[in-house]
């Protein structure tokens, strides 16, 4: 489970776009578009329509927050635009909708593992002001910078040649294999 003390969550309704497809092999093209923190459960309700175009609260997926995971959270607040990532899956239920929200996750390494399948589609939104101020005191309370440690190699003499070492348990230096160096040094 998880330490309570290093957890947070919000529940976060996920807009999607439907916009007519540009090609005659999909019909409907869909994006993510929005993120509501703090948003009721929905179910595929229509939230705006202007003719084919029509944006859907989809679903209401929790984001969460684990105190191990700060440092990509750290590295999603660094980007260019900070984002939330959703997760989405294609339904493939008769008659429901077209995209299943898996998830919504802050941390871009944990987006990576799902694009990594290739079975999800990820979009990026962009966090609202509101929503990078909580992921950022989140951050402020649980983070610890890891010092590096560089790794020390192990003493390894590279100098030392062992040729035609062969299994110490035989006696016989007729049994045991001999590199063809060792061969011509012998004969010569």
């Amino acid at each position: 489970m998880h330490n309570p003390a290093r957890y947070d969550s919000m529940p976060l309704g996920v807009v999607l776009r439907r916009t007519p497809g540009v090609t005659r092999w999909a019909k409907w093209a869909w994006k993510a578009v929005a993120v509501l923190p703090g948003a009721a459960q929905a179910d595929w309700r229509v939230l705006r329509s202007d003719g084919d175009v029509v944006e859907y609260h989809a679903a209401t997926p929790t984001l969460e927050l684990h105190g191990a995971d700060t440092e990509s959270y750290v590295h999603g607040l660094a980007a260019r635009i900070p984002a939330i990532y959703v997760i989405l899956r294609q339904s493939d239920a008769p008659g429901g909708p077209p995209l299943e929200v898996l998830l919504v996750t802050a941390s871009p390494y944990e987006a990576q593992d799902y694009a990594d399948s290739g079975e999800e589609i990820i979009e990026k939104v962009p966090m609202s002001e509101a929503l990078i101020a909580w992921v950022h005191a989140f951050i402020e309370k649980h983070h610890v910078e890891e010092e590096f440690k560089k790794r020390r190699r192990d003493k390894v003499r590279t100098d030392k040649v062992e040729l035609s070492v062969g299994d110490p348990r035989i006696r016989k230096a007729g049994d045991v294999y001999q590199a063809p160096q060792m061969r011509k040094e012998r004969i010569n």
